[in-house]
């Protein structure tokens, strides 16, 4: 995603300083994801905390205008940090090989917020979707994480 620093050469010919923003756009892209799909995919319980559910283990207490508020901010943050990084790639300040990388790493991040909400859900007896979760979801995030560190790594030696 190129140094921060150095001001870039744009297709254009002239120079930029806008490369600042691109790095910490990325990583706010990379922060909301997880956020946003644990929002979206609400509370699983399955049955009503007064039951007193069995849980694989307990999440965070959070109240419901935290969550609201959270879940907002991060899709706020993820809809503008998106619009950046494609303003970016249309101004050529970055390649657009690069979305590779983040789709990589925001799969990954969307897997561990909605695989939160599976494993911290409440109910009756054994929470089969949480053995999933674990079986199935832990190998594909390591699995994304690897392909996006590959990718990066090829993307910046094919860079000199």
């Amino acid at each position: 995603m190129g140094r921060p620093s150095q001001s870039r050469q744009l297709a254009s010919g002239s120079t930029s300083k806008a490369g600042w923003v691109i790095v910490p756009a990325a990583v706010g892209m990379v922060m909301a994801v997880p956020v946003v799909s644990w929002w979206l995919v609400g509370d699983q319980s399955s049955v009503p905390a007064g039951a007193h559910p069995d849980f694989t283990f307990q999440g965070f207490e959070v109240g419901p205008s935290v969550e609201r508020a959270a879940g907002i901010g991060s899709t706020v943050l993820a809809v503008v940090t998106m619009v950046v990084l494609a303003w970016a790639m249309y101004r050529r300040q970055i390649d657009w090989r690069w979305w590779g990388v983040l789709v990589l790493v925001m799969a990954a991040g969307f897997i561990v917020g909605s695989g939160w909400r599976v494993m911290t859900a409440g109910g009756i007896g054994a929470n089969i979707g949480a053995g999933l979760v674990v079986f199935f979801g832990g190998p594909i995030v390591v699995a994304l994480l690897i392909c996006a560190r590959a990718y990066s790594i090829h993307l910046i030696r094919s860079r000199r």
